[in-house]
């Protein structure tokens, strides 16, 4: 059978998402949701959506959303750009900004979608390896030489951790590209770059509603930017990339930010809580600024865990992949399934 497709797609082996399970009784650990529900304010939003309203097309830029995250964020409303989760932000940055054949630099590892966008671009990925301890090497910008894009996501996927926010301001300083600050995890964060927007012209913010504010099946992202990278992103988005129901359900997440702190706070709480019992039971922990941890056990192989702890009902993400494969990444759930997960875990770790 002939297959029609693109020779250089062919090529491409494809982002792989974490597993979406059906077994009704597996806890879910693996794709870094949030185990709490949004806020009662997306209820109400939902309740009062009108049906037949959705016959027309929604306001094409998500300016009602751009207004709420502007309120929120102190970030002009033209600043503000919405996408269809923060992947669509991440492939409209590819697309913008990298021409085929070009340079996309990101660290490595991190966020295994990074190599897979510039693949389907046709441009020259740069990965740039961590250091021992995962952080930004010294020479990050001299490696980046070339490249017309840098994607840095902080905190880091899967390791955890945030490269020290003054080490990313010099990053943005010296590099002659756009700075793209995946920032998936900040809320669970002691810190965020969203400032670096006003001071570089060449900083770009990405935020996601998928994790803290537990709209992961919603699908909405926002990007912050200097109104002249707006404006060239803006001829790479679909026409309509937000739809209706998920610029009103925004809108309400938005606009609760109590809710947020309290959900925020209580998986902080429970990640260090879970770290510190990870670590009296002999394994190693690296420091996490998200909503989850990546985990060394102390005497098991990582897959052999993970495909046990599975057998067990309580689902993690093992990555085999060079560098990480001694490892899991363990998402925060309630303290009920993290206590569920410990009791395992000190059975199975032996």
């Amino acid at each position: 059978m002939n297959n029609y497709a693109r020779a250089d797609i062919q090529r491409i082996a494809g982002y792989t998402p974490g597993e979406q399970p059906t077994m009704p009784r597996l806890i879910k650990l693996n794709t870094n949701e949030n185990p709490y529900p949004p806020s009662p304010a997306v209820a109400a939003a939902l309740a009062g959506l009108d049906w037949k309203a959705l016959r027309r097309y929604p306001e094409p830029s998500g300016r009602i959303v751009r207004q709420a995250a502007s309120l929120l964020y102190g970030i002009p409303e033209s600043r503000v750009f919405c996408g269809n989760g923060s992947d669509d932000l991440l492939t409209i940055a590819v697309r913008t900004f990298v021409g085929a054949g070009e340079a996309f630099a990101f660290p490595e590892p991190s966020y295994s979608l990074y190599p897979v966008l510039a693949a389907l671009q046709g441009a020259q990925p740069k990965p740039i390896q961590l250091t021992e301890d995962f952080n930004l090497p010294d020479d990050f910008a001299q490696q980046c030489a070339g490249a017309r894009l840098v994607i840095i996501a902080r905190p880091n996927a899967p390791t955890g951790n945030a490269f020290p926010k003054e080490r990313v301001r010099q990053l943005a300083s010296e590099l002659d590209a756009i700075l793209w600050i995946d920032e998936a995890y900040a809320d669970f964060a002691e810190d965020n770059c969203l400032d670096m927007v006003d001071q570089f012209p060449n900083v770009v913010v990405s935020r996601t509603l998928s994790k803290s504010y537990s709209l992961a099946g919603l699908r909405l992202g926002l990007a912050f930017a200097r109104e002249e990278v707006i404006f060239e992103m803006n001829k790479l988005k679909d026409s309509y990339n937000v739809d209706a129901i998920a610029q009103a359900v925004a809108v309400a997440a938005l606009r609760d930010s109590r809710h947020l702190q309290i959900t925020t706070n209580r998986i902080r709480h429970t990640r260090e809580d879970t770290a510190a019992a990870l670590k009296r039971l002999g394994c190693d922990v690296l420091p996490s600024q998200a909503n989850f941890l990546f985990v060394r056990p102390a005497k098991a192989p990582a897959a052999q865990l993970f495909a046990q702890l599975r057998e067990r009902g309580l689902l993690v993400r093992y990555f085999a992949l060079p560098r990480v494969d001694d490892r899991v990444r363990i998402t925060i759930g309630t303290d009920a399934e993290m206590q569920e997960l410990l009791a395992a875990w000190h059975e199975l770790d032996q």
